[in-house]
């Protein structure tokens, strides 16, 4: 089911948003730790990625086309 209700939009933002955030202070706070597993470390910035480019396109969305 696609998300076409910009309320919809906005609301999703916002939690990927929390999520990528939170992310990222679990990748500093694993980056920093001794025995670190470098493999855990791979898969969050991974996602955080995935992340980042799905809010990306959601954030496109909200932006309305105009005609040239």
């Amino acid at each position: 089911m696609p998300i076409q209700d910009h309320a919809e939009i906005v609301h999703l933002l916002a939690e990927l948003k929390l999520e990528h955030r939170d992310l990222d202070a679990a990748i500093e706070e694993l980056a920093h730790a001794i025995g670190r597993d470098e493999l855990q470390l791979t898969r969050l910035k991974k996602r955080k990625l995935l992340l980042k480019d799905h809010i990306a396109r959601l954030e496109s969305k909200l932006i309305p086309d105009l005609d040239a």
